[in-house]
């Protein structure tokens, strides 16, 4: 066996990059692409590899040389491989082609050594290693039957997003026997080139030939085998992730704060939403308005604040709507003057807008981190703060004030001049939900130095629309918070989401209720990991403190390479005093079993 690798193109997309050098010569966590899969290569029996050169060949010939690692190397120049496409490059090595059996393989691919086991070890002679669809990946398509034959190639002409649940993607890897290049691919591939030119690729013949009663190709599906392609910066960033060493690879996540749709099969459980809501019916109404939304502006913050107004149930001057909870954040705490109370640990989004010298820390001394009203104004009381903040539930302990003790948290600090900053992000996953908000009209004029905060994109599903509510009957800090951010700081998704939620508030709290019964079994599943001691939660996470076997980081980093799982490593907040401690999502019931299972079979 031999095999060929494509390396004409000039991989214009990456820019600087392949300025000047080929595509196959950049680099992935240090080690450049034709050295990885020539290293792959030279494992395996094969008699020579055939490389197809063209954009800055001559270097890579010189870096490269007639052998690696004792695998003779021989080279076919495609000389117009500005004006062509991989068609044409494939045709030039026809004669190669014919003389043996073929790993056929492109040159911007990076992917696990045991794709080339499971290829080679296909007792099928004419296969394709494919991959069920994601939705990062781009090009050329197949459908399968039962028997994973290739029924149909799918080009992006004829590619349909409705159809997306039958396609596969071609991992562009293929074994060819000498007996169908020579009987099949190769005079097809030349009748091809001569009646549509060489501007075409080389899946087309495949096409073709598939179309045949006779033909005999398969598909080889993959089973959670890393890969990816690397076409432009944003794939090098991903695949450089994908393909770190375990330490870096957590480092590298960490690095995106979100994003994570785009690595295939990860699952986050890292980052806090609702795994029941939005429901389907406000999905698809989200989706027929997709066009309309997509290309008209959004309106300006006085109809937004009208909206925000409505999906509150509050007074239109008393609401500010935000890019997510985060823009709003940073305005509030930057017109916070003097010192701010703040109980540890916590989400340290608003601490961290500060100085640490204007921190006042208050710290549970229970191992729970529980805490209440009362002990939070019998610490406070004396101190020269300006403000006191309170996340409830708060994160990442899950400690949860009832509505009536934060009120009379409220009356306390009223009294004392001290503007109390509520975050209820989480409030609609406690326990009898619907009573606990403070969004009222009537409570905010009670308490006019009062301000509530609240993320839509945690308790409603919705982080990709980035919307945050600020309330406070303060009209002052209102309007000058609405001054602060942009005219149009939120999109018109966002802004239709607002709009047609009222619908759907029915839903959504049948979601709430799914999602409380959900925690609770969640909680019980935890509960048999000998290693974690989880903590109850009022919210839509878990505190847990590891107690054996790992400390948190070595937990964090097993889940991410054994189960492609990424969970919060707490251990470095502050008030953990060095203790080991993770904060694990709840989402649903399918994902939550599969890491029950997982951390479960690390205790064993």
């Amino acid at each position: 066996m031999q095999a060929i690798i494509l390396a004409a193109g000039m991989g214009r997309r990456l820019a600087e990059l392949t300025r000047n050098n080929t595509k196959c010569m950049i680099e992935v966590n240090g080690v450049k692409l034709i050295d990885r899969v020539l290293t792959q290569l030279s494992a395996l029996p094969l008699k020579r590899v055939v490389l197809v050169i063209g954009y800055e060949g001559n270097k890579l010939r010189e870096y490269v040389g007639t052998q690696y690692k004792g695998l003779p190397v021989e080279y076919i120049e495609n000389p117009i491989y500005d004006k062509t496409n991989n068609i044409y490059s494939l045709s030039l090595a026809c004669n190669q082609l014919q003389e043996d059996d073929t790993l056929l393989i492109e040159s911007d691919l990076i992917f696990e050594d045991s794709l080339f086991r499971m290829i080679l070890e296909s007792p099928d002679p004419n296969v394709a290693l494919v991959d069920k669809y994601e939705s990062w990946m781009d090009g050329t398509m197949v459908r399968l039957d039962e028997e994973n034959n290739i029924v149909n190639f799918i080009p992006k002409k004829a590619f349909k997003y409705s159809d997306t649940d039958f396609y596969y993607k071609t991992v562009n890897i293929y074994k060819f026997s000498k007996d169908f290049s020579s009987n099949h691919y190769v005079p097809f591939l030349k009748a091809y080139t001569r009646a549509l030119g060489n501007n075409e690729y080389y899946e087309q013949v495949l096409r073709v030939i598939t179309l045949l009663e006779s033909c005999d190709f398969k598909a080889l599906p993959l089973n959670g085998q890393k890969w990816y392609e690397i076409d432009d910066v944003q794939d090098l960033k991903i695949a450089e992730t994908l393909f770190a060493s375990t330490d870096d690879k957590l480092r590298k996540y960490q690095q995106c704060y979100g994003g994570y749709w785009r690595f295939p099969s990860l699952l986050d459980f890292c980052y806090l939403v609702n795994p029941f809501f939005p429901s389907q019916r406000m999905v698809e109404e989200m989706r027929a308005n997709f066009d309309t939304l997509l290309r008209e502006y959004p309106s300006g913050m006085g109809v937004n604040s009208l909206l925000g107004a409505k999906y509150c149930g509050i007074k239109q001057e008393q609401v500010c709507v935000g890019n997510g909870a985060a823009e709003l954040i940073k305005s509030l705490m930057a017109r916070i003057q003097g010192q701010i109370g703040v109980i540890y640990p916590t989400f340290e989004e608003y601490p961290n807008r500060r100085e640490k010298e204007s921190i006042v820390a208050f710290v549970p001394s229970n191992k729970d981190f529980r805490y209440t009203a009362d002990e939070l104004i019998a610490f406070f009381d004396g101190k020269q703060i300006e403000a006191l903040l309170l996340i409830n539930p708060d994160n990442p302990s899950g400690n949860f004030i009832s509505k009536e003790c934060v009120l009379s948290l409220a009356e306390w600090c009223t009294n004392q001049s001290i503007r109390l900053v509520v975050d209820e992000s989480f409030v609609d996953f406690s326990d009898n939900y619907a009573q606990n908000s403070l969004l009222e009209s009537e409570i905010l004029e009670r308490y006019p130095t009062m301000v509530v905060m609240k993320s839509i994109s945690k308790s409603y599903g919705v982080p990709g629309l980035r919307l945050g509510i600020m309330a406070s009957a303060d009209k002052e800090l209102i309007d000058a918070t609405k001054r602060d951010v942009a005219i149009w700081n939120i999109n018109s998704f966002a802004e239709f989401y607002m709009q047609i939620f009222g619908k759907y508030e029915g839903d959504y709290l049948k979601a709430c209720e799914k999602f409380i019964a959900e925690r609770n079994r969640f909680y019980t599943a935890l509960q048999q990991v000998k290693f974690l001691r989880v903590i109850p939660s009022q919210a839509n996470y878990f505190l847990c403190e590891v107690t054996g076997k790992y400390t948190a980081s070595e937990l964090t980093r097993i889940l991410l390479e054994k189960a492609n799982i990424l969970i919060k490593d707490c251990s470095s907040k502050c008030a953990f005093s060095g203790k080991q401690y993770v904060r694990i999502a709840i989402r649903n019931q399918q994902d939550n079993d599969k890491l029950a299972t997982a951390l479960i079979t690390l205790s064993l």
